[in-house]
């Protein structure tokens, strides 16, 4: 895996005192967990990148505000040093009666009327740079201690997701081959289950729907990947966690989706899961902590959890939240050819879990 072990992290439970069920039930709980700290960590990491975006602004706009400012204190200090030299402003009733030549002093009072408003105009241009430095300035620093509360809270919450992960794959490393098996075997049988019972109420129709050119291109990357293994917090090419697939399968179409499951479920159109057509994504668990990319016929392309290696399950494997719709406005491909499926890719387990067991709000 990507990350070792967090410093501290609590012993995996022992896996021999309970039978499959136990076990799965055990596997499943922590694996909710590990999802819900990495939705938590990749939201703040996320705020702490847009914040330093917007530190760079401010600093950049407070270095133009700064040399706007010089710029008017040196104006202003030219005129200053005009008035110290003897540039002294006379009535102009004054400079009419005491010229020898009408005209020139009313072609020298043009002149000291427009320096009159040029230095309106450079103490206006002055006063209002010094309260556009000073409100940057002070953005600034406010922004600067944002980064740090959010870059404190990033590391926490990395530490308390690499703590969860630590957890999972120390009791899958625990389980005997036997053992997994019967797990798998358990978590296989509950996902069918799950996903008759949901095409029998008619909220799943596995009729052969048709995508969109840009929902194809995201399917047959996801097939593409299937076999390469699950690693927290990876996006390829090598491995995948849940939304690192979808959100490379789509920009690899050319659609631009949030990066993690809650961000696509908050942000992209929603669909009735009996309108799915390839490429739209489905969400599991009330907190939307896992999604998958929907293949056709029931069926779903995800990466599952550590331990496991992208794979195709039911779409009911886990609790469904709903779908939604990178591409609403997408017109269907006049012909669709469902790409081939290598060999194994439903091998190994589904992550299926009973209703009562999806994680709570």
């Amino acid at each position: 895996m990507a990350l070792g072990a967090a410093p501290g992290a609590p012993a995996a439970p022992d896996p021999r005192g309970g039978g499959p069920a136990e076990l799965l039930t055990e596997l499943q709980r922590l694996h909710r967990e590990l999802g819900e700290a990495t939705e938590t960590y990749q939201a703040t990491s996320r705020s702490l990148t847009e914040q330093r975006d917007r530190n760079r602004r401010l600093g950049a706009g407070l270095v133009k505000a700064r040399a706007a400012l010089a710029e008017g204190r040196d104006a202003a200090g030219q005129f200053a040093r005009r008035q110290y030299q003897g540039v002294v402003e006379v009535s102009p009733t004054l400079r009419l009666l005491l010229a020898a030549d009408a005209q020139g002093a009313l072609d020298q009072e043009h002149v000291l009327r427009r320096a009159a408003r040029d230095r309106v105009a450079t103490v206006a241009r002055l006063t209002s740079a010094e309260r556009r430095a000073s409100q940057l300035a002070r953005e600034s620093r406010a922004a600067l201690d944002r980064e740090q509360v959010l870059a404190a809270r990033q590391r926490t919450e990395r530490e308390a997701a690499r703590g969860k992960l630590d957890e999972v794959e120390s009791l899958i490393s625990a389980l005997s081959p036997e053992q997994l098996a019967e797990v798998e075997g358990v978590e296989a049988e509950r996902g069918e289950e799950a996903q008759r019972e949901l095409v029998a109420a008619g909220g799943l129709s596995t009729t052969g729907a048709v995508p969109t050119r840009r929902g194809e291109r995201a399917v047959r990357f996801a097939v593409e990947q299937i076999g390469k293994p699950y690693v927290w917090g990876a996006e390829g090419p090598d491995s995948y966690d849940c939304s690192g697939l979808t959100s490379q399968a789509w920009q690899t179409a050319g659609a631009q989706v949030p990066r993690t499951s809650q961000e696509q479920w908050a942000e992209l159109p929603r669909v009735p899961l009996r309108d799915l057509r390839p490429g739209d994504l489905v969400v599991y668990f009330p907190k939307a902590t896992h999604v998958a990319l929907y293949l056709g016929d029931g069926l779903v392309v995800q990466a599952p959890r550590p331990g496991a290696k992208v794979k195709v399950s039911p779409l009911a494997a886990n609790p469904v939240l709903g779908a939604v719709r990178p591409d609403p406005d997408g017109a269907p491909v006049p012909v669709y050819e469902p790409p081939e499926l290598p060999e194994g890719a439903r091998e190994g387990a589904d992550t299926g879990y009973r209703d009562e067991e999806a994680p709570a709000e």
